[in-house]
């Protein structure tokens, strides 16, 4: 029996603001933009009704559509994200509520810009030990609520949007062949968002609301060291050879965290696809939305060899190596 990926899916808003936009919001230039991050638009929501469980279940709807499943065979919903519309109830629970999944466990999962990878691993952890069949994973952000948009540092790398998967698991070998996530506590403060202060008869906090902070030079040291380490791993762990892997699939930060990756593990760019230029950092949607698109451009035949890869606040990691 082997965990495969039978379906794909994505969604972003149709509100694009590019560079030459956040201009006129902020104190920065396109080229500015584009030499230090490569991104030249993203999406942006375009209100309440297009939040992230909005987005989760049109993306969650085209995946079920591309693997030919129907709501129903659902066992199991994850949702990863850091910007839900609601605390309670989960944004898995509102997507299993719009698409009619009447079977599934559904529950949600914070890892931030690792979350799908997360999301991926523990369904897998499901579908092998028999709790479940067949699983929906999804990754959905709607980070433009999150960012101060005063902000110059941090809110012209972020947008919204959502990507899904559809995992079986199925008779046959190939599927996911290995994988290993982790976290460091210790460099939480390198990337926050904040929650509500304490408000209750023993305190009143007077704290306003927070928005995304990070140390930029800090992720982007902890970036190119722990994603090739990573990634060396699973390959080690499968016997394979960096040029035996058809793409890298990686969380969409940075071009210039992306392009040390790739030379750090003595790859062409060829095997690095990108999208942030147009969708810009969308965490935890970034590589299900990628995946999506190179799926759909139909890029990817059975036996090519993917690995996904991810790293994000927590401070968390993971690295995936699929058999397609």
């Amino acid at each position: 029996m082997a965990v495969k990926i039978i379906g794909t899916g994505s969604y972003v808003p149709e509100n694009v603001a590019d560079n030459h936009f956040l201009s006129t919001i902020v104190d920065t230039d396109d080229e500015w933009i584009r030499q230090r991050t490569g991104i030249k638009e993203r999406h942006l929501s375009s209100g309440s009704k297009e939040g992230t469980s909005f987005m989760a279940a049109k993306a969650a709807r085209a995946a079920l559509e591309n693997s030919g499943i129907s709501a129903e065979e659902l066992d199991l919903i994850i949702v990863a994200t850091t910007s839900a519309d609601t605390y309670v109830p989960s944004t898995a629970c509102q997507v299993q509520g719009e698409i009619g999944a009447i079977r599934a466990t559904c529950f949600d999962l914070n890892a931030a810009c690792s979350g799908f990878l997360f999301s991926l691993n523990t369904a897998d952890a499901y579908l092998e030990m028999g709790m479940a069949r067949t699983a929906l994973i999804i990754g959905a952000e709607t980070l433009s609520r999150e960012v101060n948009w005063s902000d110059r540092s941090t809110c012209i790398l972020f947008g919204d949007g959502a990507g899904a998967a559809v995992l079986q698991r199925v008779e046959g070998s190939g599927g996911i062949l290995a994988s290993v996530t982790g976290s460091d506590g210790n460099q939480g403060d390198v990337i926050t968002c904040k929650g509500r202060g304490i408000q209750n008869p023993f305190h009143k906090s007077r704290r306003k609301k927070d928005y995304i902070q990070m140390n930029g030079q800090s992720v982007f040291r902890f970036a190119v060291s722990t994603v090739p380490k990573y990634i060396k791993y699973v390959l080690k762990k499968t016997g394979l050879e960096a040029d035996d892997v058809k793409f890298y699939i990686l969380h969409q930060a940075n071009r210039r965290i992306l392009e040390l990756i790739a030379k750090r593990l003595k790859v062409s760019m060829d095997k690095i696809p990108m999208n942030l230029d147009h969708y810009g950092n969308t965490s935890s949607a970034s590589i299900p939305i990628l995946l999506d698109e190179i799926n759909r451009n139909n890029l990817l035949e059975e036996g090519d060899k993917i690995v996904l890869s991810g790293f994000g606040g927590g401070l968390t990691w993971g690295a995936t190596l699929i058999e397609w």
